[in-house]
């Protein structure tokens, strides 16, 4: 039904999340649309499936505490990982460690928002609005403050940020600490793979990484 509306109005622009998208791609061929894609991690097998149609395919990237979008990239065939891009107007995107450190690039580091998209905090929850909005260390006038995502990034060599899950995903396995986020970002874009998790075991004082996957059908 939706299919058939786009083509009826004439629509030449269409956002949705992947889940969105790959409802609608389960019921029809994708609709000559310009593709706007976010809300969640956007997996490069679905942007290809646009990309192979030709029609252009872009990423947003934003939580709601900074009024949605962000960050937008458009994704093409050279990409091996969908980008979360660079940041819109009026935005300030920050990288940084445990201590509000900036971040090399290919490091990983927690994801900071400021500019003037930010809300002004959590209805009726000062103690969570102080926890996720905090002041901006590298504002130049008073006042201004980042907003913690609790998402994971890093820089790429071209300066546009690539996603890699939760920071809390981080896990310690025989000294050495992991990203499962990381783990999670390289099988999913496997082409066989629709969806992946991953957890640690500890079984008899050994810890081992598992990961359940969503094989992709067809």
């Amino acid at each position: 039904r939706l299919a058939q509306e786009l083509e009826r109005n004439g629509a030449t622009v269409m956002q949705a999340t992947p889940s969105g998208w790959r409802l609608l791609l389960d019921a029809a061929p994708a609709p000559p649309v310009r593709v706007l894609c976010g809300g969640e991690a956007f997996p490069l097998e679905l942007a290809r499936a646009f990309l192979t149609q030709r029609l252009e395919t872009w990423n947003l990237y934003g939580p709601t505490e900074t009024t949605v979008w962000s960050m937008m990239t458009r994704v093409t065939q050279a990409d091996d990982t969908v980008p979360l891009g660079r940041p819109i107007a009026n935005t300030q995107i920050y990288l940084l460690d445990s201590d509000f450190n900036p971040v090399p690039i290919g490091v990983p580091g927690e994801l900071h928002i400021g500019g003037d998209g930010l809300a002004r905090g959590y209805w009726q929850r000062p103690d969570l609005t102080a926890e996720r909005f905090i002041p901006d260390p590298f504002g130049t006038y008073p006042g201004q403050r980042l907003y913690r995502t609790g998402d994971q990034a890093r820089y790429r060599p071209d300066g546009t940020l690539e996603f890699l899950g939760r920071v809390d995903h981080q896990v310690k396995v025989r000294g050495y600490r992991i990203e499962l986020g990381e783990i999670e970002s390289c099988l999913d874009r496997h082409p066989q793979i629709a969806r992946s998790i991953e957890v640690v075991c500890d079984e008899q004082e050994d810890k081992r990484i598992v990961a359940y996957v969503v094989p992709e059908t067809g």
